[in-house]
């Protein structure tokens, strides 16, 4: 591994940034150079995620006969949106290191190298130990992966017009969702026909072979990929490592000792995402080295940063109570064969790989002049609402009987095709508007809103436990329409102050 903070001092690297900027300006490339290979391996990460997603509440849920462990549902709402709000938390951690210790180049190998580790866990060890191990490892990697790799899609696209801009992360987006639909669709089916550990097992081999070509091409990344922008001193590196290794031992013995119920994880997760996120923004507002525009920004975030929170909270139901539906109501018989569960939790994320090309032709036409990013948001909010309005409609028709499977289908992906008003736009926003002095930090606190929406989803699949079908169904309409009215209201204002400034 190179001496990143060496690098940093590097006349070479000015040179490279000079020759970067002179091929941007001249060529001004939709698809930059290098991202095609964040995007492989962004692939192959999403690929892990959701194809584990997609059949984790069902292994927690069957029972020994049928391969699962036989927990009740409210405790499997619980791990699995823990689990997920952790993925992200963690990348909190991941962002810190990448601008402190380890460059974001090597991060992004060295969280491929622990998600694979972690799959291996799962496929090979049973129970909950394996459970608990597996899952540990891919909080860790992921962490480490997840925000640097965009920060590096940021850096290659620095200096376009905001439609550019958001045209690039979109398709950087199309295979993020390529994955989380490719993912579910593997282990989906190696679950259904070997088993749930031959399922977990498959996003090892993936993500080798993706982290084999990101070592290859290395060198097309951007120059400010591979140096740390403020090294931490060693000592204090050290301190912070030893703190750091007694709070996991902690977790560890909390955990295993049975203290904490696992249908409490998802609310214990979120408030930690929550006091974690008002930490980062007390943080950035209170900063003397913030300047006053850079702090319009920052407030103006905040109101889309907790509607990006529920609006993940609303999309990763898939996982909770959704799959929860699916076990208790659905009719998962075609001719003779059972379709696998997880197919059904990744036609969310196949929608919005279908819809990502029609609407982002029209931003990229657009420029600046086109909608915003609060008014993109608004319609996100808006629609994820009324997707679930079919949702409603189902139940009534089929009550008390089975449902059928392509009704199913049809909610979900009126409900995934929302996804491109929120997830791309979010990813290109944090990565513009962040002050100078945090801006690794702003990535970082972006996706805190998937930490905060993983969380979310575990509690909405616990109330689905406890109150009526129509009850629950008209509140997630109801939070869906109203926020995203609220949004359209304010998205002017909104505008204005998100870039002031820039």
């Amino acid at each position: 591994m190179p001496n990143t903070e060496l690098d940093e001092q590097d006349p070479r690297l000015e040179q490279a940034e000079a020759a970067s900027a002179t091929a941007d300006s001249s060529d001004k490339p939709r698809v930059p150079r290098g991202v095609g290979t964040l995007a492989f391996t962004e692939f192959w990460e999403r690929f892990s995620f959701y194809g584990l997603n997609g059949i984790l509440t069902f292994y927690l849920l069957y029972t020994a006969s049928e391969g699962g462990l036989g927990i009740d549902a409210a405790s499997a709402s619980g791990i699995v949106g823990a689990y997920g709000g952790s993925v992200y938390l963690a990348q909190l951690l991941g962002s810190w290191m990448g601008e402190r210790v380890i460059s974001p180049k090597w991060m992004v190998f060295i969280g491929g190298i622990i998600i694979a580790a972690g799959h291996v866990a799962l496929a090979f060890i049973s129970g909950m130990t394996g459970l608990a191990i597996g899952l540990g490892l891919i909080i860790l990697g992921t962490g480490a992966l997840k925000t640097n790799i965009t920060n590096i899609v940021g850096l290659a696209v620095e200096g376009q017009d905001e439609g550019r801009r958001d045209v690039g992360f979109a398709y950087f987006y199309l295979a993020i969702n390529m994955g989380a639909v490719t993912g579910p669709l593997a282990s989906g089916f190696a679950q259904n026909e070997w088993g749930f550990h031959v399922g977990f097992g498959l996003a090892a081999i993936g993500m080798l072979v993706s982290l084999g070509v990101y070592m290859a091409s290395m060198a097309k990344l951007p120059a400010k990929s591979g140096v740390v922008e403020r090294p931490i001193e060693k000592s204090k590196l050290v301190r912070l490592s030893i703190i750091a290794v007694v709070v996991l031992l902690a977790i560890i013995v909390i955990l295993s000792s049975g203290l904490l119920p696992a249908s409490s994880l998802s609310a214990i997760t979120t408030v930690l995402i929550l006091a974690s996120a008002a930490w980062y923004f007390i943080m950035m507002l209170g900063s003397k080295e913030v300047t006053k525009d850079e702090k319009r920004r920052v407030s103006a975030y905040l109101p889309l940063f907790l509607a990006g929170g529920l609006f993940f909270g609303l999309l990763f139901q898939q996982s909770t109570t959704i799959a929860i539906l699916i076990s208790e109501r659905v009719d998962l018989v075609i001719a003779g064969w059972s379709v696998p569960v997880a197919w059904i939790t990744m036609l969310a994320q196949f929608a919005a790989v279908l819809i990502t090309p029609f609407v982002t032709y029209f931003w990229g036409k657009s420029g600046n002049s086109g909608p915003g990013a609060p008014s993109k948001f608004a319609v996100g909010m808006f629609h994820m609402g009324c997707a679930y309005i079919i949702m409603l409609l189902v139940l009534k028709m089929y009550e008390g009987a089975l449902i059928p499977l392509l009704l199913i289908v049809l909610v979900m992906m009126a409900a995934g095709a929302s996804e491109v008003f929120v997830g791309p736009i979010s990813l290109s926003l944090a990565t513009r508007i962040g002050p100078e002095r945090f801006r690794s930090q702003m990535v970082g606190l972006n996706f805190l809103t998937l930490s905060l929406g993983s969380a979310f989803s575990g509690l909405f699949g616990q109330l689905y436990t406890v109150i009526s079908d129509y009850s629950y169904f008209i509140c997630i309409i109801g939070a869906g329409v109203i926020v995203g009215i609220v949004l359209w209201i304010f998205r002017r204002k909104l505008q204005e102050n998100l870039y002031a400034g820039l």
